[in-house]
Order: structure tokens, then sequence, then C-alpha cells
């Protein structure tokens, strides 16, 4: 009975197979997308941390509950001064690096 060898990849590596090196255009978008994502988790949490609801967390931004939701669920890009304004409110720091 003959053995297969099984070849281990990186993340990195599939990142790259099926979604496309560093650098194109497919691969930004995804990269984009899933900061996106990440980035709306932590303001939801951070606003039910703070027992706030959306509107209330609108209000001290200066937006409409809309665009909070929006945010929360990754569906809209919103400005860096919104994102910034969102975690102020929130009293929350981001690092952007």
């Amino acid at each position: 009975m003959a053995t297969q060898e099984i070849k281990s990849s990186s993340l990195a590596e599939m990142k790259d197979k099926f979604i496309g090196k560093v650098g194109t255009q497919e691969r930004d978008e995804y990269e984009y997308e899933l900061h996106m994502e990440v980035l709306g988790k932590m303001i939801k949490t951070a606003q039910q941390q703070r027992n706030l609801t959306q509107k209330q967390l609108g209000q001290l931004v200066g937006v409409q509950k809309a665009q909070i939701s929006k945010l929360e669920n990754s569906t809209n890009s919103a400005t860096i001064d919104t994102v910034l304004k969102v975690f102020k409110a929130l009293k929350a720091e981001i690092n952007l690096m």
C-alpha cells in the first residue's frame, strides 16, 4: 500500500493561490473587506459594552443611526474621520498600524 504525502500550506500561500497575490486588485479588495468587517465588529462590541443604542452613538458622532448600522455591518465604506469620531465617542482606542 502506497502512502501519500500531504503537503501543508501556510495561510499566506493559500491566500496567494485562491485570492491573488499581494498587490493585485482582488487581494486588495479582499484585505479591505476583511479590515472593514473587523472594524465593524469592534465598533459594535464597544457600543454594546457602553450600553449605547445605534441611535445614541449616532447622536454622539453626528450621524444617523443608519450610518452606525452600516459601519457595524461592514456595508458602507466610511470616511476615516467618521470612524475616528465613532471611536472617540466610544472612548475606545484604535491602532491603525
